[in-house]
């Protein structure tokens, strides 16, 4: 079998599911235990961008691959789809969304307007069985991703501040909510505040997700530099007080200006 080839990965993936033969793990597998690892690894897929390793980036895109094929061998079995039909499909939605590109003289001259792959994409949702405006946005996507998402939908409708500064009140609002609120709401008012907080990431063009992975490298860095002083100091963490981990923090700011 030729490594290089789909095909061999597709041969692969069947003799794994094949009854008797098979990998035992593999034949217990589901749609819902297999799920996980496809978050995962669109997961790993991003911090190897993150990272700048392109060799890692191409070992996670084959990892993200074959969670396509193995969903995709679990639906030949039942006979739901192929591998094949999940080819056409994206093949076609592609040169659907692209007559920019792929469609007839006039429509490749035409510019290609901001926002475009949204409206092409509401274009099908309404062309399809009636839905809601806030349809089709996965639940299993971050919760902060997926508040800027159902925002950026509501918007789209008219249901959105005018302004950013109204945000940063609601911001405001939904702190004095938190902080005065008894034990059994302090859950459902952090997620008004979160939500709150997606909402001004969305007026600013910032990711959400993105900036919360760079609080926390940044948070690990300045955390190692505390224990890296500690340690020279011959102490760790639990054998320091507050007031010099605080100090050291402090430290390690500066040094990372």
């Amino acid at each position: 079998m030729d490594p290089r080839k789909i095909g061999t990965l597709r041969a692969i993936m069947r003799a794994l599911r094949t009854p008797v033969t098979g990998c035992p793990w593999d034949l217990e597998q589901t749609f819902e235990t297999i799920a996980p690892y496809t978050i995962e690894e669109a997961y790993e897929v991003a911090d190897a961008i993150e990272n700048g390793s392109r060799a890692e980036l191409c070992e996670e895109l084959g990892d993200l691959l074959l969670q396509a094929v193995y969903h995709a061998q679990m639906a030949d079995e039942e006979g739901s789809f192929t591998f094949d039909d999940v080819i056409e499909a994206v093949n076609t939605k592609m040169i659907r969304r692209h007559p920019h590109v792929f469609g007839d003289d006039e429509a490749r001259s035409a510019t290609l307007a901001k926002g475009f792959w949204e409206d092409m994409k509401a274009r099908e949702r309404k062309e399809g069985p009636k839905q809601g405006a806030l349809a089709g946005i996965p639940a299993a996507l971050p919760g902060l991703t997926r508040a800027v998402k159902l925002q950026a939908r509501a918007a789209k409708v008219g249901f959105d501040w005018p302004s950013v500064e109204n945000v940063y009140d609601k911001i405001a609002e939904e702190v004095a909510e938190f902080r005065t609120a008894p034990e059994e709401k302090k859950a459902e008012e952090y997620g008004d505040l979160l939500f709150a907080m997606a909402n001004v990431a969305r007026h600013l063009g910032i990711d959400p997700e993105a900036a919360l992975r760079s609080a926390n490298a940044k948070f690990e860095r300045r955390f190692a530099h505390i224990e890296a002083r500690l340690a020279e100091a011959g102490k760790e963490p639990r054998d320091s007080g507050l007031e010099e981990m605080d100090a050291l923090w402090n430290e390690a700011k500066r040094l990372g200006k």
